[in-house]
Protein backbone atom coordinates (compact mmCIF):
# COMPACT_ATOMS: atom_id res chain seq x y z
CA UNK A 1 0.00 0.00 0.00
CA UNK A 2 1.22 3.58 -0.32
CA UNK A 3 2.37 5.62 2.52
CA UNK A 4 0.50 8.68 3.30
CA UNK A 5 2.11 10.99 1.51
CA UNK A 6 1.65 9.96 -2.18
CA UNK A 7 -2.44 10.01 -0.91
CA UNK A 8 -3.77 12.57 -2.95
CA UNK A 9 -6.66 14.72 -2.22
CA UNK A 10 -9.15 17.12 -3.64
CA UNK A 11 -8.47 20.99 -3.78
CA UNK A 12 -11.47 23.02 -3.31
CA UNK A 13 -11.88 26.66 -2.84
CA UNK A 14 -8.63 26.80 -1.79
CA UNK A 15 -7.83 23.60 0.71
CA UNK A 16 -7.02 20.15 0.32
CA UNK A 17 -9.41 18.04 0.92
CA UNK A 18 -10.49 14.16 1.01
CA UNK A 19 -13.52 13.25 -0.96
CA UNK A 20 -16.90 13.25 0.59
CA UNK A 21 -17.55 9.55 -0.52
CA UNK A 22 -13.78 8.64 0.96
CA UNK A 23 -13.37 6.51 -2.29
CA UNK A 24 -9.59 6.53 -3.51
CA UNK A 25 -8.22 4.67 -6.56
CA UNK A 26 -4.84 3.19 -6.75
CA UNK A 27 -2.36 5.21 -8.87
CA UNK A 28 0.37 2.65 -10.51
CA UNK A 29 3.76 3.42 -11.72
CA UNK A 30 4.00 2.57 -15.37
CA UNK A 31 7.75 1.59 -15.25
CA UNK A 32 7.27 -0.99 -12.23
CA UNK A 33 3.66 -1.63 -12.28
CA UNK A 34 3.42 -1.32 -8.55
CA UNK A 35 0.62 1.04 -6.94
CA UNK A 36 2.57 4.09 -5.78
CA UNK A 37 -0.25 6.18 -3.83
CA UNK A 38 -3.70 6.55 -4.05
CA UNK A 39 -6.37 9.52 -5.69
CA UNK A 40 -10.21 10.41 -4.94
CA UNK A 41 -12.72 9.21 -7.16
CA UNK A 42 -15.09 12.00 -6.41
CA UNK A 43 -18.65 12.38 -7.78
CA UNK A 44 -21.76 15.21 -7.76
CA UNK A 45 -21.27 15.56 -3.90
CA UNK A 46 -17.29 16.89 -4.56
CA UNK A 47 -18.37 18.56 -7.79
CA UNK A 48 -21.15 20.52 -5.98
CA UNK A 49 -18.66 21.36 -3.64
CA UNK A 50 -16.36 22.66 -5.65
CA UNK A 51 -19.08 24.36 -7.95
CA UNK A 52 -20.33 26.24 -4.56
CA UNK A 53 -16.57 27.70 -4.32
CA UNK A 54 -16.43 28.67 -7.73
CA UNK A 55 -19.95 30.11 -7.75
CA UNK A 56 -18.36 32.50 -4.65
CA UNK A 57 -15.32 33.35 -6.44
CA UNK A 58 -16.84 33.86 -9.15
CA UNK A 59 -17.92 38.02 -9.36
CA UNK A 60 -14.87 39.19 -7.47
CA UNK A 61 -12.24 37.68 -10.12
CA UNK A 62 -14.54 38.44 -13.13
CA UNK A 63 -14.40 42.05 -11.66
CA UNK A 64 -10.80 42.10 -11.22
CA UNK A 65 -8.83 44.74 -13.44
CA UNK A 66 -7.05 42.54 -16.44
CA UNK A 67 -3.80 43.55 -14.93
CA UNK A 68 -4.49 41.89 -11.90
CA UNK A 69 -5.79 38.93 -13.42
CA UNK A 70 -2.11 38.49 -15.30
CA UNK A 71 -0.61 39.16 -12.51
CA UNK A 72 -1.69 35.67 -10.62
CA UNK A 73 -1.02 33.91 -14.36
CA UNK A 74 3.12 35.34 -14.16
CA UNK A 75 3.36 34.41 -10.50
CA UNK A 76 1.97 30.23 -11.60
CA UNK A 77 4.39 30.20 -14.03
CA UNK A 78 7.18 31.30 -12.34
CA UNK A 79 6.84 28.80 -9.44
CA UNK A 80 6.26 26.42 -11.97
CA UNK A 81 9.85 27.11 -13.15
CA UNK A 82 10.97 27.08 -9.76
CA UNK A 83 9.63 24.12 -9.18
CA UNK A 84 10.45 22.53 -12.80
CA UNK A 85 12.97 19.71 -11.25
CA UNK A 86 9.74 18.38 -8.56
CA UNK A 87 7.32 18.74 -11.31
CA UNK A 88 9.53 16.58 -13.99
CA UNK A 89 10.10 14.07 -12.00
CA UNK A 90 6.30 13.62 -11.12
CA UNK A 91 5.41 13.73 -14.41
CA UNK A 92 8.00 10.70 -15.47
CA UNK A 93 7.00 8.58 -12.77
CA UNK A 94 3.50 9.45 -12.97
CA UNK A 95 3.56 9.02 -16.86
CA UNK A 96 6.21 6.99 -17.94
CA UNK A 97 7.47 9.32 -19.91
CA UNK A 98 11.37 10.26 -20.51
CA UNK A 99 12.52 12.66 -17.23
CA UNK A 100 14.20 14.19 -19.37
CA UNK A 101 11.35 14.88 -21.88
CA UNK A 102 9.12 16.31 -19.21
CA UNK A 103 12.49 18.66 -17.57
CA UNK A 104 12.66 20.03 -21.29
CA UNK A 105 9.34 20.44 -23.23
CA UNK A 106 6.05 19.08 -20.68
CA UNK A 107 7.04 21.34 -17.57
CA UNK A 108 7.88 24.30 -19.56
CA UNK A 109 5.20 24.57 -21.66
CA UNK A 110 2.94 24.68 -18.98
CA UNK A 111 4.82 27.51 -17.49
CA UNK A 112 4.49 28.69 -20.83
CA UNK A 113 0.65 28.03 -21.49
CA UNK A 114 0.02 30.80 -18.21
CA UNK A 115 2.74 33.30 -19.64
CA UNK A 116 0.99 33.74 -22.36
CA UNK A 117 -2.27 33.54 -21.24
CA UNK A 118 -1.58 36.21 -19.10
CA UNK A 119 -0.64 38.49 -22.13
CA UNK A 120 -3.35 37.49 -24.29
CA UNK A 121 -6.27 38.72 -21.96
CA UNK A 122 -4.96 42.06 -21.93
CA UNK A 123 -4.35 41.97 -26.27
CA UNK A 124 -8.24 40.26 -26.52
CA UNK A 125 -10.06 43.03 -28.46
CA UNK A 126 -13.44 43.09 -29.41
CA UNK A 127 -15.38 44.35 -32.79
CA UNK A 128 -17.83 47.37 -33.41
CA UNK A 129 -19.51 48.26 -36.57
CA UNK A 130 -20.92 51.27 -37.29
CA UNK A 131 -23.90 52.14 -39.13
CA UNK A 132 -23.65 55.17 -41.22
CA UNK A 133 -25.53 58.51 -39.77
CA UNK A 134 -27.52 55.76 -37.20
CA UNK A 135 -26.19 53.92 -34.49
CA UNK A 136 -22.69 51.68 -33.48
CA UNK A 137 -22.95 48.42 -32.56
CA UNK A 138 -19.88 47.05 -29.71
CA UNK A 139 -19.25 43.80 -28.59
CA UNK A 140 -18.58 42.87 -25.60
CA UNK A 141 -16.51 38.98 -24.24
CA UNK A 142 -17.71 38.27 -21.03
CA UNK A 143 -16.95 35.31 -19.08
CA UNK A 144 -18.75 32.27 -19.53
CA UNK A 145 -18.87 31.72 -15.89
CA UNK A 146 -18.14 28.70 -14.22
CA UNK A 147 -16.35 25.78 -16.63
CA UNK A 148 -15.47 22.20 -16.17
CA UNK A 149 -11.78 21.34 -18.05
CA UNK A 150 -10.80 17.41 -18.36
CA UNK A 151 -7.83 16.73 -19.87
CA UNK A 152 -5.61 13.73 -20.79
CA UNK A 153 -3.14 11.72 -19.55
CA UNK A 154 0.02 11.68 -22.30
CA UNK A 155 0.53 15.51 -21.63
CA UNK A 156 -0.39 16.08 -17.92
CA UNK A 157 0.57 19.26 -16.88
CA UNK A 158 1.13 20.43 -20.65
CA UNK A 159 -2.10 20.01 -21.49
CA UNK A 160 -4.20 20.93 -17.89
CA UNK A 161 -2.41 24.50 -17.75
CA UNK A 162 -3.75 24.79 -21.58
CA UNK A 163 -7.29 24.22 -20.86
CA UNK A 164 -6.96 26.41 -17.66
CA UNK A 165 -4.68 29.10 -18.73
CA UNK A 166 -7.47 30.95 -20.98
CA UNK A 167 -10.26 29.75 -18.51
CA UNK A 168 -9.07 32.00 -15.59
CA UNK A 169 -7.35 34.96 -18.27
CA UNK A 170 -10.87 35.28 -19.65
CA UNK A 171 -12.28 35.68 -15.97
CA UNK A 172 -13.83 32.12 -15.20
CA UNK A 173 -13.50 29.76 -12.55
CA UNK A 174 -12.53 26.55 -13.05
CA UNK A 175 -13.47 22.65 -11.86
CA UNK A 176 -10.80 20.87 -13.31
CA UNK A 177 -9.79 16.77 -13.98
CA UNK A 178 -6.93 15.71 -14.69
CA UNK A 179 -6.68 12.22 -15.81
CA UNK A 180 -7.07 9.38 -13.12
CA UNK A 181 -3.96 7.66 -14.17
CA UNK A 182 -1.55 10.72 -14.23
CA UNK A 183 -3.36 13.11 -11.57
CA UNK A 184 0.33 14.14 -9.78
CA UNK A 185 1.63 17.26 -11.33
CA UNK A 186 -2.55 18.60 -11.34
CA UNK A 187 -2.77 17.81 -7.68
CA UNK A 188 1.02 20.13 -7.06
CA UNK A 189 -0.36 22.54 -9.28
CA UNK A 190 -3.36 23.42 -5.85
CA UNK A 191 -0.24 23.98 -3.66
CA UNK A 192 1.52 26.58 -6.12
CA UNK A 193 -1.92 28.35 -6.42
CA UNK A 194 -2.11 27.96 -2.71
CA UNK A 195 1.50 29.64 -2.82
CA UNK A 196 1.00 32.55 -5.39
CA UNK A 197 -2.33 33.59 -3.23
CA UNK A 198 -4.87 32.98 -6.02
CA UNK A 199 -8.07 33.50 -4.67
CA UNK A 200 -9.96 30.60 -3.33
CA UNK A 201 -12.49 28.91 -5.92
CA UNK A 202 -11.22 30.22 -8.65
CA UNK A 203 -9.39 26.86 -9.71
CA UNK A 204 -10.44 23.50 -8.08
CA UNK A 205 -8.94 20.18 -8.99
CA UNK A 206 -11.18 17.02 -8.49
CA UNK A 207 -9.19 13.70 -8.92
CA UNK A 208 -11.13 10.45 -10.53
CA UNK A 209 -12.29 8.37 -13.11
CA UNK A 210 -14.39 9.58 -15.96
CA UNK A 211 -17.49 7.79 -15.49
CA UNK A 212 -17.76 9.18 -12.00
CA UNK A 213 -16.16 12.77 -11.69
CA UNK A 214 -16.34 13.25 -15.30
CA UNK A 215 -19.75 12.60 -16.07
CA UNK A 216 -20.73 14.40 -12.52
CA UNK A 217 -18.45 17.87 -14.36
CA UNK A 218 -20.19 17.71 -17.65
CA UNK A 219 -23.57 17.36 -16.17
CA UNK A 220 -23.54 19.90 -13.65
CA UNK A 221 -26.06 22.54 -14.67
CA UNK A 222 -23.91 25.41 -13.05
CA UNK A 223 -21.26 24.57 -15.47
CA UNK A 224 -21.53 26.41 -18.28
CA UNK A 225 -18.88 25.08 -20.96
CA UNK A 226 -16.61 22.04 -21.05
CA UNK A 227 -13.43 22.22 -22.60
CA UNK A 228 -12.39 18.03 -23.40
CA UNK A 229 -9.48 16.60 -24.43
CA UNK A 230 -9.05 12.76 -24.80
CA UNK A 231 -10.71 10.02 -26.98
CA UNK A 232 -13.24 10.24 -29.91
CA UNK A 233 -15.46 7.51 -28.55
CA UNK A 234 -15.75 9.72 -24.83
CA UNK A 235 -15.72 13.24 -26.97
CA UNK A 236 -19.02 11.51 -28.56
CA UNK A 237 -20.90 10.17 -25.59
CA UNK A 238 -19.77 14.02 -23.61
CA UNK A 239 -21.40 15.59 -26.78
CA UNK A 240 -24.45 13.17 -26.81
CA UNK A 241 -25.13 14.18 -23.28
CA UNK A 242 -24.47 17.86 -23.29
CA UNK A 243 -26.28 18.50 -26.82
CA UNK A 244 -29.63 19.01 -25.24
CA UNK A 245 -28.48 21.04 -22.21
CA UNK A 246 -26.95 23.72 -24.42
CA UNK A 247 -23.43 24.04 -23.07
CA UNK A 248 -20.40 25.36 -25.27
CA UNK A 249 -18.46 22.69 -25.83
CA UNK A 250 -14.73 22.28 -27.10
CA UNK A 251 -13.29 18.60 -28.08
CA UNK A 252 -9.75 17.91 -29.27
CA UNK A 253 -9.93 14.48 -29.73
CA UNK A 254 -8.12 11.33 -31.57
CA UNK A 255 -6.04 11.64 -34.41
CA UNK A 256 -4.65 8.96 -37.16
CA UNK A 257 -1.83 11.79 -38.74
CA UNK A 258 0.02 11.30 -42.13
CA UNK A 259 3.11 11.81 -43.04
CA UNK A 260 4.20 12.56 -46.44
CA UNK A 261 7.42 11.96 -47.50
CA UNK A 262 8.29 12.87 -51.11
CA UNK A 263 11.66 11.61 -52.94
CA UNK A 264 13.21 14.95 -53.22
CA UNK A 265 13.31 16.10 -49.51
CA UNK A 266 16.37 16.70 -47.45
CA UNK A 267 16.77 12.90 -46.65
CA UNK A 268 18.66 12.91 -43.51
CA UNK A 269 16.57 15.68 -42.25
CA UNK A 270 13.31 14.06 -42.87
CA UNK A 271 14.39 10.39 -41.64
CA UNK A 272 15.24 12.12 -38.01
CA UNK A 273 12.41 14.55 -37.44
CA UNK A 274 10.02 11.47 -39.20
CA UNK A 275 11.22 9.29 -36.56
CA UNK A 276 10.87 11.60 -33.39
CA UNK A 277 7.41 12.67 -35.02
CA UNK A 278 6.52 8.89 -34.67
CA UNK A 279 7.86 7.63 -31.37
CA UNK A 280 8.19 11.18 -29.09
CA UNK A 281 6.62 9.99 -25.68
CA UNK A 282 6.11 6.73 -26.42
CA UNK A 283 4.48 7.49 -29.75
CA UNK A 284 1.34 8.53 -27.00
CA UNK A 285 1.13 11.79 -28.49
CA UNK A 286 -2.00 13.09 -30.36
CA UNK A 287 -0.07 14.89 -33.39
CA UNK A 288 2.14 11.82 -33.46
CA UNK A 289 3.05 10.38 -37.07
CA UNK A 290 1.70 6.74 -37.33
CA UNK A 291 0.76 6.36 -41.53
CA UNK A 292 3.67 6.82 -43.14
CA UNK A 293 3.34 7.52 -47.02
CA UNK A 294 6.64 7.67 -48.86
CA UNK A 295 7.46 8.20 -52.87
CA UNK A 296 8.81 4.98 -54.19
CA UNK A 297 11.83 6.74 -55.15
CA UNK A 298 13.30 6.54 -51.41
CA UNK A 299 11.30 4.36 -50.09
CA UNK A 300 13.71 0.95 -49.47
CA UNK A 301 16.34 3.70 -48.47
CA UNK A 302 13.97 5.38 -46.03
CA UNK A 303 12.62 2.21 -44.54
CA UNK A 304 16.02 0.69 -43.82
CA UNK A 305 16.36 3.71 -42.19
CA UNK A 306 13.82 4.28 -39.77
CA UNK A 307 14.60 0.25 -38.89
CA UNK A 308 17.74 1.05 -38.07
CA UNK A 309 16.55 3.81 -35.64
CA UNK A 310 14.02 1.52 -34.35
CA UNK A 311 16.39 -1.24 -33.53
CA UNK A 312 18.42 1.44 -31.79
CA UNK A 313 15.80 2.61 -29.53
CA UNK A 314 15.69 0.90 -26.59
CA UNK A 315 12.72 1.56 -23.99
CA UNK A 316 14.96 2.40 -20.16
CA UNK A 317 13.99 3.28 -16.82
CA UNK A 318 11.88 6.60 -17.32
CA UNK A 319 13.83 8.20 -14.19
CA UNK A 320 17.73 7.86 -15.94
CA UNK A 321 18.38 11.46 -17.36
CA UNK A 322 19.49 9.55 -20.83
CA UNK A 323 16.11 8.08 -21.29
CA UNK A 324 14.73 8.83 -24.82
CA UNK A 325 12.09 6.14 -24.52
CA UNK A 326 10.11 5.05 -21.40
CA UNK A 327 6.97 3.19 -20.52
CA UNK A 328 3.41 2.75 -21.65
CA UNK A 329 1.15 4.54 -19.51
CA UNK A 330 -0.97 1.55 -18.15
CA UNK A 331 -1.12 -1.92 -18.79
CA UNK A 332 -4.17 -1.65 -20.15
CA UNK A 333 -2.56 0.59 -22.55
CA UNK A 334 0.22 -1.16 -23.10
CA UNK A 335 -2.51 -4.44 -23.66
CA UNK A 336 -4.61 -2.33 -26.16
CA UNK A 337 -1.21 -1.73 -28.45
CA UNK A 338 -0.03 -5.12 -28.61
CA UNK A 339 -3.52 -6.40 -29.75
CA UNK A 340 -3.39 -4.29 -32.60
CA UNK A 341 -0.01 -5.15 -33.23
CA UNK A 342 -1.33 -8.96 -33.37
CA UNK A 343 -3.87 -7.78 -35.29
CA UNK A 344 -1.67 -6.16 -37.98
CA UNK A 345 0.06 -9.59 -38.10
CA UNK A 346 -3.81 -11.10 -38.88
CA UNK A 347 -4.37 -8.54 -41.29
CA UNK A 348 -0.88 -9.53 -43.30
CA UNK A 349 1.15 -6.71 -42.25
CA UNK A 350 4.71 -7.53 -41.88
CA UNK A 351 6.51 -6.58 -38.87
CA UNK A 352 9.71 -5.04 -39.82
CA UNK A 353 11.27 -3.58 -36.21
CA UNK A 354 9.93 -4.13 -32.74
CA UNK A 355 6.46 -5.43 -32.17
CA UNK A 356 7.19 -7.56 -28.59
CA UNK A 357 7.18 -5.78 -24.96
CA UNK A 358 10.15 -5.13 -23.17
CA UNK A 359 11.14 -6.74 -20.32
CA UNK A 360 14.11 -4.54 -17.79
CA UNK A 361 15.86 -5.89 -15.12
CA UNK A 362 15.89 -4.10 -11.34
CA UNK A 363 13.09 -1.61 -10.57
CA UNK A 364 11.47 -1.65 -13.72
CA UNK A 365 10.79 -5.41 -13.69
CA UNK A 366 7.39 -5.35 -14.03
CA UNK A 367 7.27 -1.87 -16.30
CA UNK A 368 4.84 -1.43 -19.21
CA UNK A 369 7.87 -1.06 -21.94
CA UNK A 370 7.30 -2.09 -25.66
CA UNK A 371 9.88 -1.51 -28.33
CA UNK A 372 9.25 0.49 -31.30
CA UNK A 373 7.09 -0.62 -34.14
CA UNK A 374 7.14 -0.28 -37.79
CA UNK A 375 4.91 -2.56 -39.79
CA UNK A 376 4.64 -2.86 -43.44
CA UNK A 377 2.18 -4.49 -46.31
CA UNK A 378 -1.50 -3.55 -44.83
CA UNK A 379 -3.71 -1.80 -47.09
CA UNK A 380 -4.72 1.95 -46.30
CA UNK A 381 -8.20 0.11 -44.75
CA UNK A 382 -6.82 -2.00 -42.48
CA UNK A 383 -7.35 -1.84 -38.96
CA UNK A 384 -4.21 -0.11 -38.03
CA UNK A 385 -4.33 2.09 -40.87
CA UNK A 386 -7.32 3.49 -39.88
CA UNK A 387 -7.59 3.80 -36.13
CA UNK A 388 -5.87 5.57 -33.71
CA UNK A 389 -3.20 2.85 -31.22
CA UNK A 390 -1.64 5.88 -29.46
CA UNK A 391 1.28 4.02 -29.28
CA UNK A 392 5.41 3.53 -30.48
CA UNK A 393 3.45 1.56 -33.75
CA UNK A 394 3.87 3.00 -37.40
CA UNK A 395 2.91 1.93 -40.58
CA UNK A 396 4.81 2.55 -44.25
CA UNK A 397 3.01 2.61 -47.21
CA UNK A 398 4.42 3.58 -51.04
CA UNK A 399 3.07 5.99 -53.20
CA UNK A 400 3.89 7.40 -56.76
CA UNK A 401 2.21 10.69 -57.52
CA UNK A 402 1.17 13.91 -55.43
CA UNK A 403 -2.46 12.45 -55.95
CA UNK A 404 -1.98 9.33 -55.29
CA UNK A 405 -0.27 10.56 -51.30
CA UNK A 406 -3.15 13.15 -50.81
CA UNK A 407 -6.19 10.38 -51.62
CA UNK A 408 -4.02 7.68 -48.95
CA UNK A 409 -3.77 10.74 -46.78
CA UNK A 410 -7.34 11.90 -46.94
CA UNK A 411 -8.96 8.22 -46.40
CA UNK A 412 -9.51 8.40 -42.24
CA UNK A 413 -12.19 9.61 -39.88
CA UNK A 414 -9.53 11.94 -38.61
CA UNK A 415 -8.31 14.68 -39.57
CA UNK A 416 -5.82 16.49 -36.61
CA UNK A 417 -2.54 16.81 -38.23
CA UNK A 418 -0.40 15.84 -40.87
CA UNK A 419 3.44 16.73 -42.09
CA UNK A 420 4.24 17.04 -45.60
CA UNK A 421 8.39 16.77 -46.77
CA UNK A 422 9.31 17.95 -49.83
CA UNK A 423 11.90 21.01 -50.99
CA UNK A 424 9.21 21.57 -53.51
CA UNK A 425 7.00 24.74 -52.60
CA UNK A 426 4.38 24.57 -55.01
CA UNK A 427 3.71 21.01 -53.76
CA UNK A 428 3.78 21.48 -50.21
CA UNK A 429 1.24 24.38 -50.58
CA UNK A 430 -1.05 23.09 -52.18
CA UNK A 431 -1.41 19.63 -50.36
CA UNK A 432 -1.43 21.81 -47.30
CA UNK A 433 -4.78 23.26 -48.93
CA UNK A 434 -6.01 19.95 -49.72
CA UNK A 435 -5.33 17.29 -46.75
CA UNK A 436 -8.06 17.15 -44.49
CA UNK A 437 -6.88 18.33 -41.45
CA UNK A 438 -6.85 21.32 -39.15
CA UNK A 439 -3.18 21.20 -38.48
CA UNK A 440 0.08 20.66 -41.33
CA UNK A 441 3.81 21.18 -40.82
CA UNK A 442 5.77 21.31 -43.77
CA UNK A 443 9.04 20.31 -43.28
CA UNK A 444 9.05 20.26 -39.38
CA UNK A 445 6.83 18.67 -36.46
CA UNK A 446 5.39 19.96 -33.34
CA UNK A 447 6.70 23.70 -34.25
CA UNK A 448 4.13 25.49 -32.38
CA UNK A 449 3.07 28.96 -31.56
CA UNK A 450 0.93 29.32 -29.17
CA UNK A 451 -1.00 32.06 -31.37
CA UNK A 452 -2.25 29.58 -33.62
CA UNK A 453 -5.50 27.49 -33.79
CA UNK A 454 -5.36 23.83 -32.28
CA UNK A 455 -7.67 21.24 -33.73
CA UNK A 456 -8.84 19.29 -35.72
CA UNK A 457 -11.60 17.87 -38.45
CA UNK A 458 -13.99 15.09 -38.54
CA UNK A 459 -13.73 12.95 -35.66
CA UNK A 460 -10.50 14.86 -34.47
CA UNK A 461 -12.63 17.52 -32.76
CA UNK A 462 -14.92 20.37 -32.68
CA UNK A 463 -13.52 23.40 -32.11
CA UNK A 464 -10.07 24.96 -31.86
CA UNK A 465 -7.85 25.93 -29.03
CA UNK A 466 -5.05 28.26 -28.89
CA UNK A 467 -4.55 32.03 -29.29
CA UNK A 468 -7.83 33.89 -29.84
CA UNK A 469 -9.61 31.17 -30.39
CA UNK A 470 -9.23 29.96 -26.74
CA UNK A 471 -10.34 33.06 -25.02
CA UNK A 472 -13.42 33.30 -28.03
CA UNK A 473 -14.32 29.79 -26.05
CA UNK A 474 -14.41 30.91 -22.66
CA UNK A 475 -16.64 34.03 -23.31
CA UNK A 476 -19.80 34.85 -24.29
CA UNK A 477 -19.82 37.38 -26.98
CA UNK A 478 -22.88 40.52 -26.59
CA UNK A 479 -23.82 43.22 -28.91
CA UNK A 480 -24.68 46.23 -27.78
CA UNK A 481 -26.72 48.87 -30.31
CA UNK A 482 -26.29 52.88 -29.98
CA UNK A 483 -29.02 54.67 -31.85
CA UNK A 484 -27.71 57.83 -32.66
CA UNK A 485 -29.54 61.00 -31.14
CA UNK A 486 -31.24 63.04 -33.62
CA UNK A 487 -30.16 66.88 -34.30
Amino acid sequence: MPDAHNIIENFIDGKYQAPVNNNYLDNIEPATGLIYGQIPNSDVADVEQAVTAAQQALPAWRALDLEQRADYLIAIAQEIENQLESLALAEATDNGKPVALARMVDIPRAASNFKFFAHACSQFASESHAIANSAINYTLRQPVGIVGCISPWNLPLYLFTWKIAPALAAGNCVIAKPSEVTPKTAAMLGAICQKVGLPNGVLNILHGSGASTGSAICNHPKISAISFTGGSATGAAIATQLAPKFKKLSLELGGKNPALIFDDCNFENTVAEVFRASFANQGQICLCASRLYIQRGIYEKFKTALIAKAQALLPQDPLLNDTKMGAIVSKDHLEKVLGYIDLAKQEGGTILAGGEQVHLSGRCQQGYFLQPTIIEGLSNNASCNQQEIFGPVITLQVFDTDEQALALANESQYGLAATIWTQNINRAHQLAEQVNTGIVWINCWLLRDLRTPFGGMNHSGVGREGGLEAMRFFTEPKNVCIKYSAT
